[in-house]
């Protein structure tokens, strides 16, 4: 049986997504093979989920200096060349593209040798590999709707089933009383700036009502972040990281985190109530339209990195109570798409002339 090729690399956003349509496929008695490249997430992540991968030896062009940029004709060449090869080597019966460098040579590639090409865009704003391989592609999925000025099929995100097997937010909360329930967080690496507002705002609320505080501040500010707490007193479970996302959403009220594009589907997926910080040097500001997605239904409140201080972010907490949060919570759950990963991987399967029951 030919195998579904899948490009994903570079950062989390992009591996993770993929590693579940991966998972779905090889439940489904389907082999699966990668395309990546030995310097993103995916060198370490994809051969430990027991994929066979095939390297390019290209790396991203976007914002880096002008040497990069005038060596760029030559490594879209070479990354080219040794694309081509690998497809005529795996012989793939569809290539899935889920964005990262890697994916623009091996998608044009597969254009090249008349390979079905399906790409999946994570943010709300396309990155520019699947801009450019939305013109060629035989199918072209989206997380989030409008980014794209070609026909597109709105997908989600692919999530974990430990997230989207999670009880309803009307049943989590059911016993639920007592402090409200924060959980702070700024992915792996931690958001300093939350590190620093998150505590000193939550002093304030304190005065007046008690809190719940889970704050995962990442290894790099983990000491100074209990600091935060201790010295203005309010006991906090602070972490370096958080291995079981699952149930952190499922005891948390209310998330006060960044806006990348898993954490808003997981978000929706879970049913929880969101203040989104959006990262605000991410590329072409994607965080912000990301986040705008569940804000805009009022599943969330967007509070932009310019305008977050310890006041902005009070007068947000201080309207926040379990009603409030319940009924924004359930706001997310309606946006999620928990079917997302079969989607994709159905997509694939009928691209590739596979049998789909």
């Amino acid at each position: 049986m030919r195998p579904v090729m899948i490009m994903a690399g570079g950062t989390g956003g992009h591996v993770y997504p993929a590693l579940a349509v991966a998972d779905e496929l090889k439940q489904r008695g389907v082999p699966v093979v990668w395309m990546g490249t030995k310097k993103g997430i995916e060198a370490r992540l994809v051969p430990e989920a027991g994929i066979d991968v095939d390297w390019l030896g290209m790396s991203g062009l976007r914002g880096k200096g002008l040497f990069t940029l005038l060596l760029a004709p030559l490594k879209i060449i070479m990354a080219c060349y040794q694309a081509v090869k690998i497809l005529h080597k795996r012989k793939p019966s569809v290539v899935l593209g889920m964005g990262g460098f890697v994916s623009a040579p091996g998608g044009l590639m597969a254009w090249v040798t008349r390979t079905p090409l399906l790409i999946h865009e994570q943010n709300a704003v396309p990155g520019m590999s699947n801009r450019m391989l939305s013109r060629i592609a035989n199918k072209v999925m989206e997380a989030f709707p409008g980014g794209f000025k070609t026909e597109t099929v709105h997908v989600g995100n692919p999530v974990r089933r430990s997230i989207t097997s999670l009880s309803s937010p009307q049943q989590r909360n059911k016993e639920r009383d007592g402090a409200l329930r924060i959980l702070v967080f700024g992915g792996s690496l931690g958001a300093a700036r939350l590190n620093e507002i998150v505590p000193q705002a939550c002093a304030k609320i304190l005065q007046d009502r008690e809190l719940k505080i889970k704050h995962q501040a990442g290894p790099g500010n983990f000491d100074q972040t209990r600091l935060n707490y201790s010295h203005l007193k309010i006991k906090a479970e602070v972490l370096e990281y958080i291995d079981d996302m699952e149930s952190m959403y499922s005891w948390a009220d209310l998330v006060i985190c960044r806006a990348g594009a898993m954490t808003v589907s997981e978000l929706a997926a879970a049913g929880v109530a969101s203040v989104l910080v959006p990262y605000p040097y991410a590329v072409d500001d994607h965080q912000t339209y990301n986040a705008k997605y569940l804000s805009d239904a009022g599943a969330a409140i967007l509070l932009n990195q310019n305008d977050l201080n310890v006041d902005t972010l009070v007068d947000v907490l201080k309207d926040m109570d379990r009603e409030k949060t319940l009924e924004m919570a359930n706001k997310a759950r309606q946006l999620g798409m928990p079917e997302s990963t079969k989607l994709v991987a159905e997509a694939c399967l009928m691209a590739g002339g596979y049998d789909v029951n």
